[in-house]
């Protein structure tokens, strides 16, 4: 990941540390409880290597392309394409099909990462770029993003009442769960984005808009930052900190750490 800071703790998993992960850790369980009363078949992604770099051999040609697994049984041969495709992300599509594979609604999200700020330390995303720091982020941009998520969830339960907070190992996404909102249209949609972004809240407007389907799929790894993405009760996000919560720390670094110790 060339020249990239991360908090402390934070670092890119392994190929080995994936599979230890996927194989042992992965619950297909609590997956299936994030999706119940979803309607019709679910779309993942993954992304094998696209910024760590790190990937299986023989799928070098497409570390860095968008692969979508579409043709499954159940949970469990998602998982098996998991563990043979070893990604450094896994996603799933927001969009909600009909039997012919249409579009019929999609889950509204709202997406708050650390590119989004400036940070007073390391600048903003421009000022990264120039030194080939793109994705990197400190403890303090993660602390702001996390401030600005709650800010942004108490604006948004003024109309809507179904919110869902996931830690998404770089920043927070907001999941709007009501009803209602899986049916808005995309203009409506891009509507509220433009409203949240002129009242200040740096989210990513094609996330919220629906344009970018994808969106990190919770309980799987963050690859780059070896960090399960966790969803977190708003009660309890004003004291969340991923560097020490043990909910997303993987159990490769818990075991490094006690060797150490």
């Amino acid at each position: 990941m060339g020249n990239y800071y991360l908090p402390k703790g934070m670092r890119p998993s392994t190929l080995e540390e994936r599979k230890q992960f996927y194989s042992s850790e992965f619950s297909l369980d609590m997956v299936k409880k994030w999706f119940s009363g979803w309607r019709g078949k679910i779309v993942f992604a993954v992304i094998i290597g696209r910024h760590t770099r790190i990937f299986p051999p023989e799928y070098e040609e497409d570390a860095s392309t968008t692969i979508l697994i579409d043709n499954y049984v159940d949970l469990k041969d998602v998982k098996g394409w998991i563990l043979e495709f070893l990604p450094e992300s896994v996603y799933y599509d927001r969009s909600v099909y009909d039997e012919q594979g249409r579009a019929i609604g999609q889950e509204m999200a709202f997406d708050l990462d650390p590119e989004n700020l400036t940070c007073p330390i390391h600048g903003s995303l421009e000022d990264k770029m120039r030194r080939h720091e793109g994705l990197s982020f400190c403890e303090v941009e993660l602390e702001i993003v996390k401030n600005e998520t709650i800010k942004l969830y108490e604006e948004l339960s003024k109309r809507f009442s179904n919110l869902r907070v996931v830690y998404s190992g770089r920043g927070f996404h907001i999941h709007v769960l009501d009803e209602e909102a899986f049916g808005w249209s995309a203009e409506k949609r891009g509507e509220l984005a433009k409203e949240m972004k002129n009242k200040g809240f740096m989210i990513d407007e094609w996330v919220t808009s629906g344009s970018m389907r994808l969106i990190r799929l919770p309980y799987s790894l963050h690859g780059m930052v070896s960090r399960i993405v966790t969803p977190i009760d708003i009660s309890e996000l004003d004291h969340f900190n991923p560097i020490e919560d043990e909910r997303c720390i993987p159990s490769f670094l818990k075991h490094k750490s006690l060797l150490r110790g």
